[in-house]
């Protein structure tokens, strides 16, 4: 059964036999989602699969990679209230979107649920949801879960609506950390965002992926959002931190040059957030 009102938005390029798995899972789901296939200029025959095997499915053909802003395509491709995420080697356990739909309905002041992600065959829990369960930002008593100021893409459940409003995932951020700008631009425009131990995803990550430059690019991307968000103070000792870091770990100075190297556009599109937004910050940098 299915109410209509949650879509499923998956990016994809060049994984056809990963993406047929987890199309062929969330095909499995009691919830029978909508499903939107972004394809970032596949030339593996991704697009041909989809529309073969999967002509329910609903396929945007982009001319090329622009990361995880192909989220943010999907998105508003989509006429349906909520929007959850999924990459093309992860999928929504059973249950987890009508889950997560009852909470997005229950609290109007939510922007997104941040689910629980289990890796690979042996279902160990993501550190970052250890991290986000552990939130010190605490939760209020109108609020379903823990505050949190983060959360993984392909275990996020979005208000499409407010998603929209902030301008969804960067164009400039590619993949790796791209999620803490629109965490924090969501906060700062008053939406709440909380974490769910009960709302599940599984993520087993492809063996295609190039760990060193999604590394380098999530040093890139910490930088960048300093530069574009954080207070003066706060900028200047993330930067340094970077700079002797670079000193010691070439994968760490990779990111870095290339933060240096296409800054500019942080500098000029710097909006600080306010005090009481960087003291939450600040909060989850001292754990």
């Amino acid at each position: 059964m299915t109410s209509g009102r949650v879509a499923v938005v998956i990016i994809t390029r060049d994984r056809a036999s990963e993406l047929r798995r987890t199309l062929t899972r969330l095909e499995r789901l009691p919830e029978r989602p909508s499903v939107v296939v972004v394809d970032q200029g596949s030339r593996d025959g991704t697009a041909a699969m989809v529309q073969r095997r999967f002509p329910a499915v609903r396929l945007i053909r982009l001319d090329g990679d622009r990361g995880a802003a192909g989220r943010t395509v999907g998105a508003a491709a989509v006429d349906v209230p909520y929007v959850a995420f999924c990459d093309d080697d992860s999928w929504w356990q059973p249950g987890a979107l009508a889950r997560a739909e009852r909470l997005l309905d229950q609290h109007p002041s939510l922007a997104l649920v941040a689910g629980r992600v289990l890796l690979g065959s042996e279902q160990r829990l993501d550190e970052a949801c250890a991290e986000m369960a552990a939130s010190p930002l605490g939760r209020g008593p109108e609020l379903p879960g823990p505050r949190v100021l983060g959360f993984i893409a392909c275990g996020a459940i979005v208000r499409r609506e407010a998603f929209l409003s902030v301008g969804g995932f960067s164009s400039r951020l590619g993949i790796g950390g791209e999620e803490q700008l629109l965490a924090t631009d969501l906060a700062a425009a008053g939406w709440q965002l909380v974490y769910r131990d009960d709302v599940v995803a599984h993520h087993h990550p492809s063996p295609r992926r190039d760990r060193e430059r999604r590394r380098a690019q999530g040093v890139r991307n910490r930088l960048w959002f300093a530069w574009l968000r954080r207070q003066r103070r706060a900028a200047l000792r993330i930067t340094l931190a970077a700079a002797a870091a670079a000193v010691r770990d070439r994968r760490a100075r990779a990111g870095a040059l290339r933060a240096l190297k296409g800054g500019g556009w942080a500098i000029a599109g710097r909006r600080p957030v306010p005090d009481w937004l960087e003291r939450d910050l600040r909060r989850l940098e001292a754990r």
